[in-house]
């Protein structure tokens, strides 16, 4: 990369980043826009309509009451809301007898980030609920009122209990919701049993279910946590998929069944699970960034019965926690975000089990991390001592490089990458020894940039001043938000980036490297303040004690590596017949061969 390219970069880079704070709309005109878009699709629908007279909505409600009452499951329509608690040590469900659905779920042994309850969900802000017609009448069983068969349970010891809600609409004929919690575990059984509804209920071998449910804000950092949160699902052939984590979208499946689907959270999740699997589903997340609340979502499922007109599911309710989400069955921890292609396996197998196996020590989160830390530099050694070495061999190369550079000139780049050539395989160095190194570690670099902010052990857990490791610890709190920075400054990302121009200061002193590549180095760190300083505090501590350990591996391999010893091996290369020479690799081949080609067009081109 020339001078000019260079320069040419940095200011498209800047021009950028003004346009993008200069013409980013305000809060206030979001907002605005928002709502008058919300209005129009009301009245679009109808849903805006001019008010009438207070005597003839009180005659209207009489006679549609009156109309109900005499309809199928006319009895239902009518009642007053009573919540039924379900608990056991791990969570406690709150049962509606309006709908017969799940009201609100409470994790009793995890707080929010403000330590409160932690709620996953509450109130009208979820539906869930069967439409079917019955008599030609549309029933929507959300708007029901239940019966229910017990009161407030709560499971102990090593039993399991169970509440039954019942849905009328004779003596013989009803459907009827099984709740069953055992005395321990994040898992509520769900169970919805039609029983001599054949005749009342068009196509009542196939029921459609709806699902929908605005998730509570848990985490620090909102924007974060919308960005691990929306719809996954898995069909019957063991594949897990998901929406889009970053926009609003909605996906049909009717080419095959489902076996569950999750309403996942950053850190907790919210599953259903159907043994027989879902015939069709619709499923849909968005996100309203006016509102409190994390995400928006929605799943529209059919039920295909079998000959007991029963549809045995559970749900599962608890932690994104990988080794929690396993013990579960049904494939549940592909929901945890841990890369894509090698990253993932990396993290599958071999940082999930070193980290769990330090985690039997019992040791404070962050020393935890420290010793992942030294086992890997350990592992890596062999990499890191050749990496120095090839730098050292380059410095020590430099002079003799500089000799062909005033020999050669500027003017003929080609010519002298060919002379340079020359001189590395006589003196046997290869120029990419001191790179390869380094991108083989690269994977594991990236496969923790995504390990560590799905991590749920993170959560809550506090180190030094850092009270939560899953999220950023801020030094600084602006009130208003600078681009490619945000609206805080880490304390942990400023450590980082400091180590890491550090460390590049170092790696120039050994490669010698002058010029341009000098300070490109210098470019990334003050880029990745940035881009990391949101991210979780315990991946910049990672990312900190990876430069310091690599600064004490350097420091050990110095005192093993002589520039006069490694300058008098190159001179006895020199001296070795061409033939006894390093062969080149296929790389140095192709490379050669590219100069070759490049120096005949410009030679042509000279004599036209």
């Amino acid at each position: 990369m020339d001078k000019n390219t260079f320069t040419g970069l940095f200011l498209i880079m800047i021009i950028l980043a003004g346009s993008f704070f200069l013409m980013k709309p305000s809060e206030e005109e979001i907002k605005k826009e928002q709502q008058k878009q919300h209005i129009d699709s009301l009245k679009k629908a109808g849903a805006l309509k001019p008010a009438v007279a207070k005597a003839d909505t009180s005659r209207k409600a009489v006679a549609v009451d009156s109309a109900a009452l005499k309809a199928p499951f006319g009895a239902s329509s009518v009642g007053s809301e009573q919540l039924i608690t379900l608990e056991n040590k791990d969570i406690r469900v709150k049962v509606s007898n309006r709908g017969g659905r799940i009201y609100s779920v409470e994790l009793k042994n995890f707080k929010t980030y403000d330590k409160k309850p932690l709620v996953l969900f509450d109130g009208t802000n979820n539906q869930f609920g069967l439409s079917f017609n019955a008599g030609g009448t549309k029933v929507n069983t959300n708007e029901r009122y239940f019966t229910p068969t017990s009161t407030d349970v709560k499971v102990a010891g090593t039993d399991s209990s169970a509440i039954t809600l019942r849905l009328a609409y004779s003596p013989t004929q009803y459907l009827d919701y099984t709740y069953t919690l055992g005395a321990t575990g994040y898992k509520v059984g769900y169970t919805i049993k039609a029983n001599g509804l054949d005749n009342v209920i068009s196509n009542s071998k196939a029921l459609n279910l709806t699902w929908t449910a605005s998730l509570l804000q848990q985490e620090k950092d909102i924007k974060q946590e919308r960005q691990y949160s929306t719809v996954y699902f898995k069909d019957m052939e063991d594949n897990v998929d998901y929406l889009s984590l970053t926009k609003d979208e909605s996906k049909q499946i009717a080419d095959q069944k489902v076996q569950w689907i999750s309403f996942k959270q950053h850190f907790f999740s919210n599953v259903l699970i159907a043994k027989q699997g879902f015939d069709k589903v619709n499923i849909a997340a968005s996100t309203d960034i006016n509102s409190k609340d994390v995400r928006q979502m929605k799943a529209g499922l059919t039920l295909i019965s079998n000959q007991t007109d029963t549809y045995p599911m559970e749900f599962y309710f608890g932690p994104n926690r990988f080794s929690t989400l396993q013990k579960q069955g049904y494939d549940l921890e592909k929901q945890i975000d841990l890369g894509w292609g090698p990253l993932k396996l990396i993290n599958r197998f071999a940082v999930i089990p070193v980290f769990n196996f330090l985690q039997h020590f019992n040791w404070n989160i962050g020393f935890v991390i420290l010793a992942l830390t030294v086992l890997l530099k350990l592992v890596l050694t062999p990499l890191t001592y050749k990496s120095y070495l090839s730098m050292a061999k380059m410095r020590v190369l430099k002079p003799e490089m500089d000799e062909i550079k005033a020999k050669v000139g500027e003017d003929n780049p080609t010519l002298l990458q060919q002379e340079y050539m020359k001189l590395y395989r006589k003196a046997g160095v290869n120029p990419l020894g001191g790179c390869l190194p380094l991108l083989l570690q690269m994977p594991i670099i990236f496969a923790f940039l995504r390990f560590f902010p799905s991590l749920f052990e993170l959560r809550g857990e506090s180190f030094l001043w850092m009270k939560d490791l899953s999220t950023y610890d801020a030094v600084i709190n602006f009130g208003f938000n600078i681009p490619f920075l945000g609206d805080h400054l880490s304390l942990m990302c400023v450590l980082m980036t400091i180590s890491t121009l550090i460390y590049t200061y170092f790696n120039n002193q050994v490669s010698g490297a002058t010029g341009q590549m000098k300070y490109i180095g210098y470019i990334s760190p003050i880029m990745f303040l940035g881009f990391l300083n949101s991210y979780p505090s315990g991946l910049n501590y990672y990312y900190f004690l990876a430069n310091m350990f690599t600064f004490l591996q350097q420091y050990i391999i110095r005192f093993f590596v002589d520039d006069k010893k490694i300058h008098a091996q190159m001179e006895e290369n020199k001296k070795k017949p061409e033939d006894q020479q390093k062969k080149k690799s296929g790389f140095q081949a192709k490379l050669e061969e590219m100069m070759r080609q490049q120096q005949q067009i410009q030679q042509q081109a000279k004599k036209k």
